[in-house]
């Protein structure tokens, strides 16, 4: 295996660590549970790293009692 190789592996473990990263951080915060938790990773799945804004900016929706 040749240093480019090792690059490009290193660099794509990377790129894949930073798109995990928001779900990482939607799936550890307490600020949701249950199915308002999968709905907002479904959104950031589906629709796009946005959602992940909204999700630092209006979770959560609905109000704990």
């Amino acid at each position: 295996m040749g240093l480019l190789a090792v690059i490009e592996m290193g660099l794509l473990a990377i790129i894949g660590l930073i798109w995990l990263l928001p779900l990482l951080i939607i799936i550890s915060s307490g600020k949701t549970t249950g199915k308002e938790k999968i709905a907002w990773l479904l959104a950031v799945i589906f629709v796009s790293w946005f959602a992940w804004i909204f999700y630092f900016l209006l979770a959560p929706i609905k109000k704990k009692n």
